[in-house]
């Protein structure tokens, strides 16, 4: 209040723009709390644009959307000129350095650069309570001990996952059934028996399987080749395996590779292009398609919000193609499994 009152002395007009706390929007509850999002103080015709940034359960800082209400204001200053702030944004924290700038104190990040660069990767998207509330009226969820413990497992798998991941500086989103889970019911599908993540091939490093097998994770099969259709799945803990997907660009499209070991056999799927935003998964700040519904739909069909409990990887995705077969002389390099 300090602040308003000073500002106001000084002359300046300001906006206050609050919105939903997102942090207690859980599966359970709508409270409906409203807290500040962002403070815009004008005067003439300059402007100081203040978004809050907000301590959020994957140890990471979230602000909210500039969003004005319907009695608001929107000649208060030329809001499409202010960038910051205009979608959700997630950041890791950054350290702060105390500086003085014309004889003021203030901080800024240590690593200026990196948090620059974190912001035009920052949109973030809220989990879909409500329709995951919707999905769980209709097919109630399994509380089964096994269930219970898989989601346990999945998620410190996940963890360990993004952890080792983020430590090559290998950027990866949840992919099919992990996607799916949280998409349509804001947690782990608890009969998927794995956690699937999705990489760009032009981010694989040769490091990949070594720090998966230092973090005890040892490789369970490797399929196809950094060229063609690479996939990686890495044995988890009470048979919950990882499998790393790795993604090729095209110009319209992108696609990734499923091999069968037995036949040799190739599949291709293909999705959309698609962008990187944010999200808060199992008390983890994690990737996902921005473009989230066309994505699944590629994969699972217009039906996804239906449960299916069997589940063919050959057959069963609407975006899947025969794509050949691999040249038997290649096998040994193609289809290792361990």
């Amino acid at each position: 209040l300090g602040l308003f009152r000073t500002a106001e002395k000084m002359g300046f007009q300001w906006l206050k723009i609050i919105n939903k706390d997102p942090r207690l929007d859980g599966m359970d509850d709508l409270s409906g709390t409203e807290i500040p999002l962002h403070y815009i103080f004008k005067l003439a015709s300059h402007a100081i644009h203040l978004v809050v940034f907000y301590e959020r359960s994957g140890n990471y800082l979230w602000h909210g959307p500039l969003r004005l209400k319907r009695h608001m204001d929107r000649k208060f200053v030329p809001f499409w000129k202010l960038h910051f702030g205009r979608y959700p944004g997630a950041y890791e924290k950054p350290e702060l350095l105390l500086v003085s700038i014309d004889d003021l104190k203030v901080q800024i990040p240590k690593n200026p650069s990196s948090f620059l660069e974190e912001m035009s990767q920052s949109r973030f998207l809220e989990c879909r309570y409500r329709e995951a509330r919707a999905f769980i009226q209709l097919y109630p969820d399994d509380a089964s001990l096994d269930a219970v413990e898989f989601r346990k497992r999945a998620k410190s798998l996940l963890h360990l996952a993004a952890l080792t991941l983020d430590s090559l500086g290998v950027k990866f989103w949840l992919s099919s059934g992990t996607c799916l889970g949280w998409y349509r019911q804001c947690n782990v599908i608890p009969h998927s028996k794995d956690v699937d993540l999705g990489v760009f091939i032009r981010d694989y490093k040769a490091d990949i399987i070594p720090a998966f097998q230092k973090a005890g994770l040892p490789l369970k099969h490797k399929f196809g080749k950094v060229e063609d259709s690479l996939e990686l799945s890495f044995q988890g803990e009470d048979d919950v395996k990882l499998d790393i997907f790795f993604f090729y660009e095209e110009d319209d499209h992108i696609w990734n590779g499923g091999t069968q070991a037995k036949s040799g056999k190739k599949f291709k799927y293909f999705f959309p292009k698609f962008t990187l935003c944010w999200t808060e998964f199992v008390e983890l700040k994690v990737r996902v398609p921005c473009e989230t519904l066309q994505y699944i739909e590629a994969n699972y069909g217009p039906d996804w919000k239906i449960p299916v409990k069997m589940w063919d990887w050959k057959s069963s995705p609407s975006n899947v193609q025969y794509n050949g077969v691999w040249p038997v002389d290649e096998w040994d390099d193609v289809i290792q499994i361990y």
